[in-house]
C-alpha cells in the first residue's frame, strides 16, 4: 500500500515537473516567434520604403535603368522568401538572410548612383525617404539583435538538462540565429 502511494506521488511530481518545464519552453518559443514577428515587420517596412524610393528616383531623374531594375528584382526576391516562425532552422535563416543581403547590396548601389544627381538629393520627398530608410535599417538591426537574444535564451533552455528531455518529448528544436553577412568581418577600404 505504501509503495503504491509513493509511486503515485513520484509520478505526480514528475508530471508536474514535466508540465512546468514544457510550459517554460512554450513561453520561450513564443518569445522567439514574437521577436521574429518584429524582424519581419521591419523588413516589410524597408521593402515598402524601397518601393517608394525607387518610384521617387524614377520620377525625379533620368536614372540608370539597370540599377533600378536590380533594386526592383532584389526587392521582389527578398519579399518572396518567407519563413514560418515555427521553422526557424539555421538553413531557412541563411536563405532569408541571403535574399535580404542581395536587397541591401542593390540598395547600396542605388544610393551610390544617386550621388550623380544633385537635383534629386535636394528634393524633400527624397530626403524624407532617405531618413526613413536609415531609421528602418537601425530598427532592423535592433530587431535582429532582440531576435538573437530570444533565440539564445530558447536554445540554451532546450539544450540543458533536464529541459532537453522535455524538449525532445515536446518537439522543441534549436532555432537559427541571424549571422553577419559573408565578408563583413573585414573592414571596407575607403579610398579618396
Amino acid at each position: 500500500m505504501k509503495t503504491g502511494i509513493i509511486v503515485i506521488i513520484v509520478v505526480a511530481l514528475l508530471g508536474i515537473f514535466g508540465c512546468s518545464k514544457y510550459n517554460g519552453l512554450a513561453k520561450k518559443d513564443e518569445a522567439v516567434q514574437k521577436a521574429w514577428g518584429f524582424v519581419e515587420t521591419q523588413y516589410q517596412r524597408r521593402s515598402d520604403l524601397v518601393d517608394n524610393l525607387v518610384n521617387t528616383v524614377k520620377g525625379s531623374a533620368k536614372f540608370e535603368q539597370e540599377t533600378l531594375t536590380k533594386v526592383i528584382e532584389a526587392r521582389a526576391k527578398a519579399t518572396s522568401v518567407q519563413i514560418n516562425a515555427n521553422d526557424l532552422s539555421p538553413e531557412k535563416m541563411q536563405q532569408f538572410q541571403q535574399a535580404q543581403g542581395e536587397l541591401s547590396g542593390a540598395l547600396s548601389r542605388l544610393l551610390v548612383s544617386v550621388e550623380k544627381y544633385p537635383e534629386l538629393q535636394t528634393t524633400e520627398q527624397f530626403k524624407t525617404l532617405m531618413a526613413q530608410l536609415e531609421g528602418t535599417e537601425n530598427r532592423i538591426a535592433v530587431s535582429r539583435n532582440d531576435f538573437n537574444t530570444a533565440v539564445n535564451d530558447f536554445n540554451s533552455t532546450v539544450r540543458t538538462f533536464p529541459n532537453n528531455v522535455v524538449a525532445g518529448l515536446g518537439g522543441f528544436k534549436a532555432k537559427g540565429y541571424f549571422k553577419a553577412a559573408e565578408g563583413s568581418d573585414k573592414a571596407p577600404k575607403v579610398q579618396f
